[in-house]
């Protein structure tokens, strides 16, 4: 699934200080470097995506409601990305001016692309993680029993992210009662 980099300690840390999102910045390094079209970059985000979800299943298993709930968030935090990322539009291209994802812009992402694709779950599917990210993860306040409704729809947007990515051609706006 993937490789391990060692970066050393000091450039990790002062990049979180500046606020720079490692893997992001990595992933489109990459990316430039080797000239993928939008759709290969979104699709690499899956990968980190079903990671991530399948490790808020163990941790909610494990009865762990605070890392559950990182992990949940970082699954469809990765999905929105790639859709958008794949789709275009003014949430993506403002990601780019500024150099990284904000939540904020996350959130927009997510309302543009239920609406371009006539999917309301995509909205509903990110306004539950970043719920369970700040209450499960920042505050420490849910449960796993909290937590646990929110991985049905993280499950279907992976899912859904897959299917609209790997459309040949452009994405097809439409819905998918999945």
């Amino acid at each position: 699934m993937g490789a391990t980099i060692v970066i050393p300690e000091r450039l990790v840390s002062e990049a979180r200080r500046r606020g720079i999102e490692i893997e992001d910045f990595v992933l489109a390094a990459l990316a430039k470097a080797l000239k993928l079209d939008p759709r290969e970059l979104a699709s690499a985000r899956l990968e980190p995506a079903e990671k991530a979800l399948h490790e808020a299943e163990g941790y909610i298993a494990r009865g762990d409601p605070v890392q559950a709930s990182e992990k949940l968030y970082r699954a469809v935090e990765e999905c929105i990305k790639a859709l958008a990322e794949a789709l275009g539009g003014e949430a993506v291209e403002e990601a780019e001016r500024r150099g990284k994802w904000y939540t904020w812009l996350l959130g927009k992402a997510a309302r543009q692309l239920a609406e371009r694709l006539g999917e309301d779950r995509v909205r509903l599917a990110w306004s539950q993680a970043y719920e369970v990210h700040v209450w499960g993860f920042h505050e420490a306040k849910y449960s796993v029993e909290d937590v646990k409704p929110a991985l049905p729809l993280a499950r279907w947007l992976l899912e859904y992210a897959k299917k609209i990515i790997g459309q040949s051609g452009h994405a097809a706006a439409g819905r998918d009662d999945n």
